[in-house]
């Protein structure tokens, strides 16, 4: 999910920025500090706005650097278990699917894509059932559940499990076959409910 926090932070500006605006000087060392960086509480820091000075200048002896507190809007995602996403099918492998939520890739395990057993199919590079005959492929969108999380230092290292398996997930084609099926059934039971 994204999210939109204030936080403050200590800057030092060095001296090759004194000639430049001090508001500009923070806001650029900012984005530098936190832009693209995962904090374990934070998630991964996509931006930064709205930075404000928010103290006047402390010299320390010694340092030819200014020392400044910032106040400053951080736009965050972090996945939350359980959150639902559609998620774009960015590459299909033998064990899965990686599917994209927001800046990360998640793995679609292919034990968790369908309560029916999937099978890679080299030729093709798609995902596919034998007995609903259906398939998944690069490209392909899909509601997906996370079903895991362990955020890292970094993007590549952050692991991140989802899951089709819950009803009301993955392709929006199965979904539609579902709601079909449902809709016979119950005109069925209408008419054996007339019947007696």
């Amino acid at each position: 999910m994204y999210y939109m926090k204030t936080m403050e932070d200590r800057i030092r500006v060095p001296p090759s920025l004194f000639g430049s605006p001090i508001e500009d000087a923070v806001r650029s060392i900012l984005r530098d500090r936190y832009e693209g960086r995962i904090f374990k509480d934070l998630g991964i820091v996509l931006s930064v706005t709205n930075a404000k000075v928010i103290s006047e200048g402390l010299v320390i002896p010694g340092d030819s650097g200014a020392y400044y507190t910032a106040q400053f809007e951080a736009l965050t995602f972090y996945p939350v278990v359980n959150e639902v996403y559609k998620a774009e099918l960015k590459e299909i492998v033998e064990f899965g699917a990686f599917a994209s939520i927001g800046p990360f890739q998640g793995l679609l395990h292919v034990s968790q894509i369908d309560k029916e057993k999937f099978y890679y199919d080299k030729k093709s590079k798609t995902l596919g059932s034998k007995v609903l005959k259906r398939s998944l492929k690069k490209g392909d969108e899909v509601l997906v559940k996370v079903s895991t999380v362990s955020m890292k230092a970094t993007s590549s290292d952050t692991k991140i499990g989802l899951t089709m398996r819950p009803d009301g997930l993955g392709k929006p084609e199965w979904l539609e076959q579902k709601v079909k099926k449902a809709k016979k059934e119950d005109k069925k039971e209408e008419k054996k409910g007339e019947g007696s």
